[in-house]
């Protein structure tokens, strides 16, 4: 057995252990690298650290511990109530304003889950409260998630971008940023519409028309809104100045951020004192795991001898669309951050053969490999399920495998065909 295969087989077998083990992929990723580098590909230390992303992480720790921070002294929270007000309180809004609130809080940094873990218990409590359809109110704040997940600044965005850069592929972030965007707002207004979204129009949060306030409701909320302290005032200048850093003077997301957390916790060492503690270190060790462990398959040959076998089965399109399915089905069933940095190196050789439109396909296996986080196995389906109360927790798992599955099937082919097969790029 070659070198390149048993790499790709350890590959394999990580991704196993991890679904069936619950074993965190990043750390496997580390030992399959040190054993895969030391014994088949006769690396040293060195050789094997070459492909640790220091960059990435970096602004892994930064973001997210300046996300920490604001959920901390209660700014996500004021993001939230603030948005409710901003509706008036309609009913049939809410569900949208929750995505809308995901898609922000991905857009300018935040790690997906912990979007979703800030915004699913409120989100799920409205629905639970205002006959809302869990599994319409869980979906979108999922879809919103993903919506915003590939911008520029976010952190499926520079995993992507940070990959493609370093392949030397041809790239454009807008085309990926927009193409998430869309794909997940066409899926959410499907949704919205199929699960009696439309039934909500005309409904307020003030005992439905009628003038009465309930506990809980706009009254409430208002109250919570307008408590805007000197701490959240800070934190919300510190997200709009990390924003104008990135995009505006092209300045490093990470050090941006950790800069700006740094501050802040000067200022209200209080409320920021537990934050590097809830830095979402195992996103950190997982994605720094697979991407060391994608370098060692990389000085190997590993890379390069995957990508010729998928341009051999001699029809691009095909393979295009293999490769997407191979992302969404994986991805279903453990990181999308791990298939992302994982299965877009793999594609390189496949891709420089020049038949298929790179911007196109990355967009494309990007979106395959997000999608599908509604799935109860994936870590934001799970939150998901976790934050929805008074529910039959069974009959709401088999609801959002059900409708995982659907994703998986179809979404994967649709992009293929949107975006692949034009020949974007």
């Amino acid at each position: 057995m070659s070198a390149e295969l048993i790499s790709i087989l350890v590959l394999v077998v990580v991704f196993v252990i991890a679904t069936t083990r619950s074993i965190n992929m990043g750390a496997l990723a580390f030992a399959a690298a040190f054993g895969v580098g030391e014994l088949v590909a006769d690396l040293d230390a060195d050789g094997i650290f070459a492909g640790f992303p220091g960059d990435l992480f970096v602004v892994l720790v930064g973001v997210t511990y300046l996300f920490a921070i604001a959920r901390a002294n209660g700014t996500t929270d004021w993001l939230v109530h603030a948005a409710i007000r901003l509706v008036r309180g309609r009913i049939a809004l809410i569900p949208w304003v929750m995505f809308a609130i995901t898609g922000a809080l991905t857009a300018i940094g935040a790690v997906s889950p912990a979007a979703v873990a800030i915004v699913a218990p409120i989100a799920l409590s409205f629905a639970a409260r205002y006959g809302i359809s869990p599994l319409l109110m869980g979906a979108l704040v999922v879809h919103g998630a993903q919506a915003g997940g590939f911008s520029p600044i976010s952190i499926y965005g520079s995993i992507v971008n940070g990959v493609v850069e370093r392949e030397n592929l041809p790239g454009n972030e807008l085309v990926l940023f927009f193409a998430s965007l869309v794909v997940n707002l066409i899926i959410a207004a499907i949704v919205f519409v199929l699960f009696g979204g439309l039934k909500l129009k005309g409904r307020d949060l003030d005992g439905e028309g009628d003038g009465r306030t309930k506990g809980n409701g706009a009254g409430e909320l208002a109250a919570d809104a307008a408590n805007l302290t000197p701490a959240r005032t800070a934190t919300l200048t510190a997200l709009a100045a990390l924003v104008v850093a990135v995009l505006v003077f092209d300045l490093d997301a990470g050090l941006s951020a950790i800069t700006l957390a740094v501050i802040l916790s000067a200022f209200w060492p209080d409320a920021s004192r537990k934050a590097v503690t809830e830095v979402a270190w195992p996103t950190v060790l997982l994605i720094c795991g697979v991407l060391t462990y994608v370098g060692v398959l990389e000085e190997m040959g590993t890379i390069e001898y995957a990508g010729n076998a998928v341009g051999d089965i001699g029809v691009p399109l095909l393979a295009a669309v293999l490769l997407c399915y191979i992302a969404a089905i994986i991805s279903a069933f453990a990181s999308s951050v791990g298939i992302m940095g994982a299965l877009i190196p793999l594609a390189v050789p496949f891709l420089a053969q020049g038949e298929i439109g790179a911007v196109g396909m990355i967009a494309a296996l990007a979106v395959s490999a997000t999608v599908v986080d509604v799935s109860p196995f994936s870590t934001n389906g799970a939150l998901v399920l976790a934050a929805a109360p008074d529910v039959d927790r069974e009959r709401f798992f088999r609801q959002l495998m059900v409708y995982g599955g659907i994703v998986v099937a179809a979404v994967p082919a649709a992009v293929w065909l949107v975006m692949v097969v034009p020949g974007f790029g």
